[in-house]
């Protein structure tokens, strides 16, 4: 069964930068599309972006759009998202996520089969 852990979260100042990890074990993320979610104290959970099987379609929200970078290191089963730029109200828990879908449709956030547990971004002067 895929298993995912997230790493990479902490504490920043504003207009600083984070890397986030997804490391995947137990099946290889070829066949998987992986999705990035923040959830903020007191606020509903929202896809932040995403990226297919391949690695060929990415989507981004359009609050982090020319900010983030999603990322999938094929040998390495994992996907990053690295976040420049960082405002405030970026602060919050950060999860991925993985929908089995080997498919060229595009990335989305409907529909995924496992999550991680989470990592805690922070950004604050």
């Amino acid at each position: 069964q895929l298993q995912l852990v997230e790493s990479g979260g902490g504490l920043v100042q504003p207009g600083g930068s984070l890397r986030l990890s997804c490391a995947a074990s137990g099946y290889t993320l070829d066949y998987y599309a992986i999705a990035w979610f923040r959830q903020a104290p007191g606020k509903e959970r929202e896809g932040v972006s995403c990226i297919n099987h391949s690695g060929g379609n990415t989507n981004y929200a359009d609050s982090v759009k020319g900010r983030f970078t999603i990322s999938k290191d094929h040998a390495k089963n994992t996907v990053y998202l690295q976040m420049n730029s960082l405002k405030p109200e970026d602060t919050a828990v950060y999860y991925c996520a993985a929908d089995m879908d080997y498919s060229d449709d595009p990335c989305g956030y409907d529909g995924m089969d496992q999550w991680g547990k989470g990592t805690l971004v922070t950004v604050s002067s």
